[in-house]
């Protein structure tokens, strides 16, 4: 019975990579590249995280959307395991990449509507707030791209998750990492209630000192590193910092498998008593 348990659990292992495989194959057979990133990023296994056994309860941010603002990765952050005085609200964002033409890797970026009442204009990742009928947290991560840009989610192939992010309004934010094989199959459509522009930006340049200014700021007597990276394109001039840019150098890392050129400064973060709906890092 054990010989039999063990072969089935082989062959369900078995088909499982081949499985995976063949879908990498299929949609990254374009790339060489890009099909060996996606089996490098299959490996990665995020730090172990202090909620994964907790409740959630409902945080508000901005109508549930993503935005910059402060944050930090949770492995930063000393939190005492009481399900009564820390239960963050999930939500997801999407880092897709794909091949430029000449051959970087570029992560899909967007920028908030100008008429929007909060946060507007700033630069985001796709993606936004759980919801009851996501199975997991790549189906928030794709959901959302698909709702903000029209991306299409059977073009993207998720290949891993990363360690989730604290945003500034303590929300408990997912990075989904998935490639994107044909970028010529993806025709931004940005939803002009929430995006005003969608455009795309090297990954590497997140993890070199260029272009970059730093701001240092303390939460409860802890003092930490606001990172802001200048990105100008033939049309526009963009700003992106805090959460998107803390999200984006650990991505970074982890795809080139090296660690920022700079000081991050991510301090033991602790927490108050309570955290509510009002709760904010400052």
């Amino acid at each position: 019975m054990i010989l039999s348990l063990l072969r089935k659990l082989q062959t369900t292992s078995l088909t499982k990579s081949l499985s995976t495989s063949m879908m990498d194959s299929n949609i990254l057979a374009g790339s060489q590249r890009l099909l060996s990133l996606a089996r490098q990023l299959r490996l990665y296994k995020p730090p172990p995280s202090s909620f994964d056994d907790f409740e959630e309860q409902c945080i508000q941010e901005t109508a549930g959307k993503v935005v910059s603002q402060v944050g930090f990765a949770e492995s930063a952050s000393s939190i005492a395991k009481d399900p009564q005085k820390f239960r963050p609200k999930r939500a997801a964002v999407l880092i897709c990449l794909f091949e430029g033409d000449g051959g970087d890797l570029r992560v899909i970026l967007t920028k908030r509507s100008s008429r929007l009442s909060t946060h507007s204009g700033e630069v985001s990742l796709p993606g936004g707030k759980a919801e009851e009928d996501d199975k997991d947290d790549g189906e928030t991560a794709t959901r959302e791209a698909k709702e903000e840009i029209g991306l299409d989610p059977s073009l993207v192939n998720i290949v891993t998750v990363l360690e989730p992010f604290l945003s500034k309004h303590l929300l408990r934010v997912v990075p989904i990492v998935g490639i994107l094989g044909d970028k010529e199959a993806f025709n931004p459509n940005p939803n002009p209630a929430e995006v005003e522009t969608v455009f795309d930006a090297p990954l590497e340049m997140f993890i070199k000192d260029e272009n970059r200014t730093v701001e240092e700021r303390e939460w409860m007597g802890e003092k930490y590193l606001i990172h802001f990276f200048d990105y100008e394109t033939e049309k526009e001039k963009y700003l992106i910092w805090g959460l998107t840019a803390g999200i984006l150098i650990r991505a970074a890392s982890v795809v080139y498998q090296r660690p920022p050129a700079f000081l991050e400064q991510n301090p033991k973060f602790k927490f108050p008593s309570v955290v509510d709906k009002d709760s904010v890092m400052r």
